[in-house]
Order: structure tokens, then C-alpha cells, then sequence
């Protein structure tokens, strides 16, 4: 009877690990920490509580924690990189190794519990490295206890001192931060300046700084009565402070990270959006950028209607736009940006960081591994946001993007969209990928499905996936199920390998009264082919040529398809496409006339009848 209930129990866990596997899990966070800042020296010391809720169906022994400002100490691991990688970000360069003790940053654990019981732990560089007394079980909460202390660095790199604005205190990553942990493992990647990912979870944060210090940061502030500096006018009635710091308490719901900026010398406005979200605008009293930041406010607002009605409603009560950091950076319900732009560069930046409120804040991919996702898909939709907001209308917004990839393409260092973001070769290449080449799989998701579907895939990637860390396939899976197309070929083609597209005309000839078009397939992507025809009567046709292994025809749009042709097999170099009319009425044909298909050879792409030499 014992060995039918053991063979019976493991047959059920067998089962329960297959479900597991396939079932959508992530963990857990809540965070409350004190924080007690020196402005003097740039040095604070914090408590922190945080229980865990493993919701994975793993047990786990060990965690560790992100210890994000180790990396500003010389011989760190972004300190070598900067100073080995042939094209180093000019904000960092060889300053870290030049630091002295005073200007270094760090971030020290000095005491850990876990359930009231002292763990084992080892620094090793940006990560904490913990060893638990007892596991935790899958379903099961653990509480941990530390005590902290960090130094703020003079390196200003998102986070830091004094910056070339002279905004005192930029603080991002400042925190003991526990790694994520999902179906592929433990993600405790070391900081050498690239991107992040955390848990999602609830924060509550308490902040003791200099009562001359105004505070800008992530979560609704608890306490404005008893803050005043830019609250006095907002019909608060706040007390007089006592001493000589004050306390900022925070609470942030639903989030994955917890920013904040504190500079002496700030200005606080606010406006209110046609959502409700109370936008905060946090900068510098300088009368040079007064101007700007004053018509910023009514852009953001439409910025964020434009992303509201584009991807989904923006779910948190406030955003708040601050001058902060060394130029722009997405956060949880904020960003921090340099102010001291002209005000297109303004707009443009906090249309970019605002964006991430989706592309990162909602739908938190991992940035160290699908840095395309976040950074290329903002680049796409603020792009929009940027030609509506900004009245350009342009008919092809998304030119400058095509550029940048083709010149990545053509340069012979490009590399996978699937390379982690710190193993990049070059900044160069990292950069273009990121943002240009991460840009340019939506667009030309545009032309693979259609515009229309491209817009339904948004919003329902924001409704399946907001609050949750998505990868790409499952971007491509809601893609799919909106278009009914097979999508698998354009990821690996396009994110996993470095395969270029170009289709070219190679023939054009009259054959019985029809004319024949011969095309080929130079480059090794696959893409289905709109063909425009032009008639010397001036009148016009598109063809449209599917691609087999789409298993699937792109629906007609007004102006952008004039008849299907018979599909085309990506193995075959060649197609011939019948057209009905002779050649003698034909005065031109194009490939792809929208420029939507990443064609890196544009030259053979059209044929002229002046070209033909009788």
C-alpha cells in the first residue's frame, strides 16, 4: 500500500512540474526600508524588511541582491569594461578608475536575517551572494532583515552626486535589490552599465534628509504636511519642521524598482491630465529653463493621452518628469532627464521615458537579455508619440530608423538582437540594436500583418501582459493570435541571427501581351513583397506577393493591395510575377514603395521604362 501511494505521489508531482512549466508564475516583493541621508558626505544608512513570496515551483536555498553602486569603485568590472571596449560612453570613460575614496560609490550589507536567524553572505563585486538556513518552499514567505550603508558616487551615471546640472543627488539602483528569480533561473547579472530587472512587489519607503532638500520620487507621498517645499501652495497645511532633516514617507504599489532625486534648489509644478494622473514636473530654479519646463507640461500630458489611447491606460495616479541623472532614464511612475535642452530635445526625451512607463514599468521584459523589447519598442511608439504631439506629420516617421539599421547591417559588427546587453562588442552596435533595429521589428511588423493589426497587438499585448515580464515569444504569440499569421520565422530571423534582407527586380520582359517580372531573393530573410505597379495611364496597382511559410495572406488595406499572386517559398531564389497589361504600358514597378521592409539595398528595388535603352 506504501509503494502505491509513493508511485501515486510521484506521478502527481510529475504532472504538477509539467503544469508548473507551462503556467505563467512570478515572484513577489515587499519592500519597507528607512533611509537616512548625509548631504555632507553622500553617505546614508537604511534598514530594510523584506518579505518574499516564492511563487515559483522550485525551492529555494539561496538569493542573492543586486549591490548596484559597487560598480562606481576603480577596477570594477564597469570600470574595466569602460576602459578595455573600444568605444567607450564618453560619461564614464576612465573616470571610475580615477575616483578617490571620498568620490567612490558603494553599497555595503552589514548585518542579514533571514526569519530572524543571521545568514552567511559574501560581496562579490555588484552582487550579494547569500546562502539561506532554510529553504524556501515553493508557496512559502520568508521575511529578511538588513542594515545598509552607501555611499552616493561623484560619477554620475543614472545615479550619482552632483551632476553637470548640479542636481545634488540622483538615486537610482540605490538599494539592496533582490534579484529576480523566474522559469529560467536566478538573474544576479553584475552592473557594468547596462540595463536591469527586478521584482514585482509593493514599496514603502521612508526617506530622513535635509530639511532644505526637496524630493522628487517614485510612489505617492504619505506625508505632505509635515514635508511643505512645493506643497505649501497645493492647499496643504504643513507643520513647522523640527531639527534639521525631515522625513519623506513613500508608498509605491505594483512596482519593480523605487527611484528618487533631492536637490536643494528645485522647483515643484503640477498639472493634472485628462485621465486624472497627476503629472509632476521636479527641476532646477534656473530662469534659463523656466520656459521649457513650463511648455513641457501640456506636452507631456497629450503624450500621455497618445499613449493611453495607443497601448493601454497608464494604471498609476501620478508621473513625475525630473531633472536628474546624465540624460535619460526610465523608472518606476518617473523619469529622470537633464533639463537644460532645447525644448524639442525636451519633449523628445520625456516622450522617451515616458514611454517606458509601458515598455518596461508595465510590460517589465528583461532588459539584460531582450533589451530591444523595452528600448525598441519605446523608440517605436514615442517616434508616433513625437510626429503627433509635435504636429511633424511626416509621411514616413520611421526613415531615420531605417538608416540607423541599414548603416549596422552594412558595418560588419553587428551582432544578434538576442546578445545580452553587456556582451555587446561595442557600444555602437549595442546602441543601433537596441533602439533602431528593436524599433524596426514593429514597423515592419506593420507590413508583415498590417497596420490595423499591429495596433490590436499593442493593446493586447498591454492587456495580457501588463504587470507580468513577458519575452519575445510571447509578444509574438499575442501578434499571431490577432493576425492569424505564423510568426516564429520573423523572431529567429530578425532577433537571433544577423541575416539581412534584399529582394531585387532582376528582369522585366513582354511575353505574349503580359509582361513577366522576375524577382529574386539576395539577401537570406525571408519578408512576403508588395509590388506597386505603375501604368503610363497613370493608374496604379499593388501586388502582393505572401510569403509560404507565413501560412497566411496579408489583409487588404484602402490604397495598399490590389490582388494577392500565388506564395512564395523562401527556398526558391527566384519568382516570376505575371502581369496581365503589355510592357509598353507599364512605366514603373516597385518593391515595397512604403520602405516599411528593411531592404538594404534599396537600388534594385524599382524599374523604370527610362531605363530601357531601345
Amino acid at each position: 500500500m506504501k509503494i502505491y501511494f509513493l508511485a501515486l505521489a510521484l506521478l502527481t508531482l510529475g504532472f504538477s512540474s509539467a503544469q508548473n512549466n507551462t503556467t505563467y508564475w512570478q515572484q513577489h516583493v515587499d519592500y519597507k526600508m528607512e533611509v537616512d541621508m548625509n548631504v555632507k558626505n553622500f553617505r546614508y544608512t537604511g534598514t530594510q524588511e523584506l518579505v518574499y513570496t516564492n511563487n515559483s515551483p522550485d525551492t529555494l536555498n539561496r538569493v542573492f541582491y543586486h549591490l548596484y553602486f559597487n560598480a562606481f569603485k576603480p577596477g570594477s568590472e564597469m570600470d574595466i569594461r569602460s576602459r578595455t571596449i573600444e568605444d567607450p560612453d564618453t560619461r564614464v570613460g576612465d573616470r571610475i578608475s580615477k575616483l578617490t575614496p571620498e568620490q567612490q560609490g558603494f553599497l555595503r550589507v552589514s548585518t542579514l536575517t533571514q526569519n530572524g536567524k543571521t545568514l552567511k553572505m559574501q560581496e562579490v563585486g555588484t552582487v550579494l551572494e547569500v546562502e539561506l538556513n532554510e529553504a524556501i518552499l515553493p508557496g512559502e514567505k520568508a521575511t529578511f532583515k538588513m542594515e545598509f550603508q552607501g555611499q552616493v558616487p561623484e560619477q554620475v551615471r543614472r545615479s550619482g552626486r552632483n551632476s553637470s546640472e548640479g542636481v545634488a543627488l540622483s538615486m537610482s539602483q540605490w538599494y539592496p535589490k533582490l534579484a529576480e528569480y523566474d522559469f529560467e533561473g536566478w538573474h544576479a547579472d553584475p552592473y557594468i552599465g547596462r540595463e536591469f530587472h527586478g521584482v514585482w512587489g509593493d514599496f514603502d519607503v521612508k526617506i530622513s534628509i535635509d530639511k532644505n532638500y526637496l524630493i522628487g520620487s517614485t510612489g505617492y507621498l504619505q506625508n505632505p504636511n509635515e514635508i511643505g517645499f512645493g506643497y505649501e501652495d497645493k492647499g496643504v497645511k504643513v507643520k513647522k519642521p523640527k531639527g534639521d532633516k525631515l522625513t519623506w514617507h513613500f508608498v509605491a504599489p505594483k512596482v519593480h524598482d523605487f527611484t528618487w532625486a533631492a536637490d536643494p534648489d528645485y522647483v515643484h509644478d503640477t498639472r493634472v491630465a485628462k485621465d486624472g494622473t497627476v503629472l509632476h514636473f521636479i527641476y532646477k530654479n534656473n530662469p534659463a529653463i523656466k520656459e521649457n519646463w513650463t511648455n513641457l507640461q501640456p506636452k507631456t500630458e497629450e503624450l500621455l493621452m497618445f499613449f493611453n489611447e495607443n497601448i493601454g491606460p497608464y494604471p498609476w495616479d501620478q508621473y513625475t518628469v525630473i531633472q536628474g541623472g546624465d540624460g535619460g532614464m526610465e523608472y518606476a511612475m518617473l523619469t529622470l532627464i537633464t533639463g537644460e535642452r532645447a525644448f524639442g530635445s525636451l519633449v523628445g526625451v520625456t516622450s522617451h521615458e515616458l514611454a517606458h512607463a509601458w515598455f518596461q514599468h508595465l510590460m517589465a521584459t528583461n532588459e539584460s537579455k531582450h533589451e530591444w523589447m523595452d528600448e525598441g519598442f519605446t523608440s517605436y511608439i514615442s517616434t508616433l508619440a513625437m510626429d503627433k504631439v509635435m504636429g511633424t506629420n511626416k509621411e514616413k516617421p520611421f526613415e531615420g530608423n531605417y538608416r540607423g539599421y541599414e548603416r549596422l547591417a552594412k558595418s560588419g559588427v553587428e551582432e544578434p538582437l538576442s546578445t545580452h546587453a553587456d556582451r555587446y562588442k561595442l557600444n555602437f552596435a549595442y546602441g543601433v540594436a537596441a533602439y533602431t533595429k528593436g524599433s524596426v521589428f514593429l514597423s515592419q511588423l506593420g507590413y508583415l500583418i498590417g497596420e490595423e493589426n499591429l495596433k490590436k497587438t499593442l493593446k493586447r499585448y498591454y492587456h495580457d501582459w501588463k504587470f507580468k515580464h513577458p519575452t519575445p515569444n510571447d509578444f509574438l504569440r499575442v501578434a499571431e493570435k490577432v493576425s492569424g499569421a505564423e510568426l516564429d520565422w520573423y523572431l529567429m530571423d530578425w532577433a537571433q541571427t544577423t541575416n539581412t534582407i534584399d529582394y531585387g527586380i532582376k528582369n522585366v520582359a513582354e511575353n505574349n501581351g503580359k509582361t513577366t517580372v522576375t524577382l529574386e531573393r539576395i539577401g537570406n530573410m525571408p519578408m512576403p513583397l508588395d509590388i506597386q505597379v505603375t501604368y503610363a495611364d497613370g493608374s496604379r496597382e499593388v501586388v502582393y506577393i505572401p510569403l509560404q511559410m507565413m501560412r497566411w495572406n496579408k489583409p487588404a488595406e484602402e490604397g495598399k493591395q490590389s490582388k494577392v499572386a500565388a506564395r512564395w517559398a523562401w527556398a526558391h531564389p527566384t519568382y516570376e510575377l505575371i502581369l496581365e497589361k503589355p510592357l509598353s504600358e507599364i512605366s514603373g514597378i516597385t518593391i515595397d514603395e512604403s520602405g516599411l521592409m528593411a531592404d538594404i539595398n534599396r537600388e534594385n528595388n524599382t524599374f523604370s521604362r527610362e531605363k530601357i535603352v531601345d
